[in-house]
């Protein structure tokens, strides 16, 4: 497997310079709030509903490549990713997107967690797989 982009340096301030002055673009608060909808699922539902928060790894990245300090990131952490009057626009933004009532959503929200094991797969197909190519060294990493 060839990564090239894992050898070309990146500063994400750099880039965000770079476009702001190039394009016009403007920031967002966290990395994929560009979209209402990614907004909303990772900044709210990830969280509130299976306590993923989106950020740890985004901010690990940034602190692996020295471009924030661990103790930035644990700050950062300590505020939630969004505010309630945002959570609600946006609850009600995603819900008439998807053609629901807010209170459909709610429901959707309370459902019992369920995880993809819980559901026929060719998971174990795509694991043979996995260990095959890696045995015959076509692949690295991967492993589970």
């Amino acid at each position: 497997m060839v990564t090239p982009l894992n050898f070309m340096p990146y500063k994400k301030s750099e880039a965000m310079k770079l476009l702001q002055d190039m394009y016009g673009w403007q920031p967002y608060p966290h990395k994929h709030f560009e979209s209402r909808f990614t907004r909303f699922y990772e900044g709210y539902w990830l969280l509130k509903r299976f306590g993923y928060d989106v950020r740890r790894v985004q901010f690990s990245s940034l602190i692996l490549t020295g471009q924030m300090s661990r103790d930035e990131a644990i700050e950062r952490l300590k505020t939630p990713p969004l505010d309630d009057l945002t959570i609600a626009q946006e609850r009600e933004f995603v819900a008439s997107k998807l053609g629901i009532t807010t209170t459909a959503l709610d429901n959707y929200f309370h459902l019992p967690k369920r995880s993809f094991r819980d559901f026929r797969s060719q998971e174990s197909v795509y694991r043979a797989g996995a260990w095959i190519l890696r045995a015959l060294g076509l692949v690295r990493g991967g492993k589970r």
